[in-house]
């Protein structure tokens, strides 16, 4: 039966590697059933329920069957993806690929989003062969793919993480590889991966086909030389047609000035509740101070962000909620704008200026994919209108302007305002982000377009929540260095009073002075100064103090009474004064004031506070932090000789004080001996010295009422006892002393199991000694 299954399997790819050499390149071919494929590779476009080939697929499948080096443009949702995969797995399953072949064909994606989706789709479509497949991102476990990847047939992955296994992990060997696929090969060939795409390439063996898919493709002399590309075959199947987006897809432009673009997108999700929106900025910081702005605004969506900063784990859920979601709004950066299929997308949003055409072009084709409708709007500032409406007719885009309607404007830089001056991370938030934008206009190439003097900056400042005008440092042209280090005299006075004051939101609010509320400081520049020269002493302080007095009536009792009612008539009523509650008397010159200065908590504040004192030996009163005069200390002496004086002084003290306690010490240990005489005294007479103890009666002396509390035993004491009582007595100074009969049952008492040895006489020989010895032995 072996022998007959591996005859026919030898028929198959033989008949196979025939319908591959007859195929016609040039015949026009619909459906996948039409291509010579392999049973495996046609079961599992069957159930992924893959049936008609794009235009796409039908002009580079048949050239990469036979071998050819492709570079492939058409565009985005057009089915790129399946336009690699299946040769891919055709091209190692004729050449009867195994597992100890090594690795045959390797697909590198510039993102790891596009990773992640190129390989599900090859799981799907390969899920009846038997060859080992990958993923090798940034973020995976290092470790695991190290061990698995000298197993692998097929890798995708992106540039660094290759680059990495190619110069760490010894089992990974790529002398055998079959094919190298570079998906969104423009994106791969940008500054940022060149040097890393140049290094993986020197790696793998010449003699290799090569596929280069991008929805926007170059044909770069250069590139194609670093790549080692043979004769390779350009297939553009989009060139022709009048636009190098889908048909399906509605393009509109706003023009809205950059400090209202946060209002006009807020009042665009707000109006499609009901949709699946995707937002693209130019960087992550803006994309993370959006999305916790709005979380709190709460438009009444569900909203999610996805930037290049966020961790693996993360991106993944956030990608997969997102096309989960029936109605939601991501918030994302480039790393989203690059082959990522999320269903049923029904608006994209690029709030930000794309930095060129291709880059919208990629952005936009996140939504209509497949020949499906979808909409798109570029919000564009007044500056850059012209510029980019001209890259975009270049590359045949059709794009129409629109309107906002007045009814669904709205307006949220109040809120932004109020929720970063109560919150400061998010106001941290903003200020990175407000950076970050004005470096990415100043880094654009496109100077034509996006000219950062045109901007509006400080209206953008302001319609972010943060106060003050902005400072940019990297602008061209401005010695940064030199404007901090200049003294600020040298300006002209006519320049500095032609410069316009920059007044926020912010500014006008702070000037606004409670006019119920007297600063101790104003009340008493009132008080000391004459009342014709208040008004001038108040315009002087009133930007120094941050609450002030705008108006204060004072009362005259030696004026007349037709005085006071002319002033009543000219300044309303006369106000209240109320003395004897603190240093300075109370001004009452409004019914507000007046009313809360009923409450008691109120006056309690106002009334004068008392000093703590403490009293000295002699009954002398003195504050708790009291200075002393500097001519009262002068007169004991220099401070080197008071310092040298009290060194002396505490010396002495703390030398008495150890006499003190070596003393007490001492007298506690002879009164513990004497303790314990008296008691081996009175067992050894079969009495007990232990009396409870008893309170004074009426007639007695009063004794210390700590006295109870000393007479009771302490555990302490008596383990101390205890202890005491185990430890050997001394040992005479003669060993062979005769022991009288009380130290003998002493010794009994205290030892239980010890003998004592008697000597009749002092040894005198060597055999005396011996005799001695074997008896204590014994």
């Amino acid at each position: 039966m072996k022998s007959l299954k591996r005859k026919r399997d030898i028929e198959d790819h033989e008949r196979l590697e025939r319908a591959v050499e007859e195929l016609d390149i040039k015949a026009e071919i619909k459906d996948f059933s039409d291509l010579p494929l392999s049973q495996p590779t046609a079961s599992g476009l069957e159930a992924s329920h893959f049936k008609t080939l794009t235009d796409i697929q039908s002009k580079a499948i048949p050239l990469a069957l036979k071998g050819r080096d492709i570079l492939g443009a058409a565009k985005t949702g057009s089915g790129k993806t399946l336009a690699f995969l299946v040769p891919v797995l055709e091209n190692l399953y004729r050449a009867r690929w195994t597992e100890l072949d090594g690795l045959g064909a390797l697909i590198i994606s510039p993102t790891r989003e596009l990773a992640i989706q190129i390989f599900e789709v090859l799981r799907k479509i390969g899920r009846y062969h038997t060859f080992s497949a990958a993923l090798v991102i940034g973020g995976g476990d290092l470790k695991e793919q190290k061990e698995r990847l000298g197993r692998m047939n097929i890798l995708v992955c992106t540039p660094g993480r290759m680059l990495q296994h190619m110069d760490q992990t010894v089992a990974f060997e790529v002398g055998n590889l079959k094919m190298l696929v570079l998906d969104e090969a423009d994106r791969i060939m940008d500054m940022g991966f060149q040097s890393s795409v140049d290094a993986i390439i020197e790696h793998l063996p010449k003699e290799r086909q090569t596929m280069l898919f991008s929805a926007t493709q170059t044909k770069k002399v250069s590139d194609l030389a670093r790549l080692s590309l043979r004769d390779p075959e350009y297939v553009a199947v989009h060139e022709a047609a009048s636009s190098s987006t889908p048909t399906t897809l509605q393009q509109y432009y706003v023009v809205v000035p950059l400090s209202k673009k946060l209002d006009t997108l807020f009042g665009f999700i707000r109006a499609n509740l009901k949709s699946k929106i995707i937002v693209f900025f130019s960087s992550a910081k803006q994309v993370r101070f959006v999305y916790e702005s709005f979380r709190h605004l709460q438009p009444g969506i569900p909203l999610l962000h996805l930037h290049g900063r966020q961790k693996l784990s993360a991106r993944l859920d956030i990608t997969s909620s997102f096309s989960a979601a029936k109605n939601s709004c991501i918030f994302a950066t480039d790393v989203v704008a690059r082959g990522l299929d999320f269903p049923a997308v029904d608006w994209v949003v690029q709030l930000d200026c794309p930095e060129d055409a291709d880059t919208y072009i990629h952005r936009v084709g996140r939504t209509a994919r497949s020949e499906k409708p979808g909409k798109a709007v570029i919000i564009l500032d007044p500056s850059e209108e012209e510029g980019m409406l001209k890259r975009l007719e270049h590359k045949k885009v059709p794009i129409k302007q629109i309107n906002i309607r007045k009814q669904k404007e709205q307006s949220i830089g109040a809120q932004l305002q109020k929720l970063c001056f109560q919150d400061p991370e998010l106001k941290y938030l903003a200020k990175k982000a407000f950076e970050s934008y004005t470096k990415s206009l100043w880094l654009q190439k496109d100077k034509e377009i996006f000219n950062i003097d045109k901007y509006d900056l400080e209206g953008f400042h302001a319609s972010m929540g943060l106060p003050g005008a902005p400072k940019i440092k990297f602008r061209k042209g401005v010695d940064v260095k030199k404007l901090k280090n200049a003294p600020r005299g040298d300006d002209d006075e006519e320049e500095q009073a032609k410069k316009p004051e920059v007044r926020t939101k912010y500014d006008r609010m702070f000037e606004r002075r409670n006019q119920d509320v007297l600063s101790s400081h104003y009340s008493k520049t009132i008080a000391d100064d004459d009342p014709e020269d208040a008004g001038s002493h108040a315009d002087a302080d009133e930007d120094n103090d941050f609450l002030s007095v705008k108006r204060v009536h004072q009362v005259d009792e030696e004026s007349s009474s037709s005085e006071k009612e002319e002033d009543v008539a000219a300044t309303g009523p006369a106000a209240k004064v109320i003395p004897g509650i603190g240093k300075e008397p109370i001004v009452i010159d409004s019914k507000r004031r007046e009313k809360l200065l009923k409450s008691k908590k109120k006056l309690l504040k106002l009334k004068e506070k008392g000093v703590k004192l403490v009293y000295d030996d002699d009954g002398v009163p003195h504050q708790v932090y009291e200075l002393e005069d500097e001519e009262d200390f002068k007169k004991r002496g220099s401070a080197a000789e008071q310092r040298a004086k009290f060194l002396e002084e505490e010396a002495a003290r703390i030398r008495e004080a150890d006499l003190d306690d070596k003393q007490l010490a001492k007298q506690k240990r002879r009164e513990k001996r004497e303790k314990k005489k008296a008691r081996e005294a009175a067992e050894r007479r079969g009495e007990t010295l232990e009396e409870a103890p008893r309170l004074a009666e009426a007639g007695e002396d009063e004794e210390d009422p700590m006295a109870l509390l000393a007479s009771l035993p302490l555990p302490e004491d008596e383990d101390e006892d205890e202890e005491e009582e185990e430890r050997p007595t001394k040992r005479p100074k003669k060993w062979f002393e005769d022991a009288s009969e009380d130290e003998k049952e002493g010794a009994k008492k205290r030892k239980g199991k010890g003998r004592v040895i008697e000597a009749a006489d002092e040894p005198e020989t060597l055999e005396d000694l011996e005799a001695l010895a074997a008896g204590l032995l014994n």
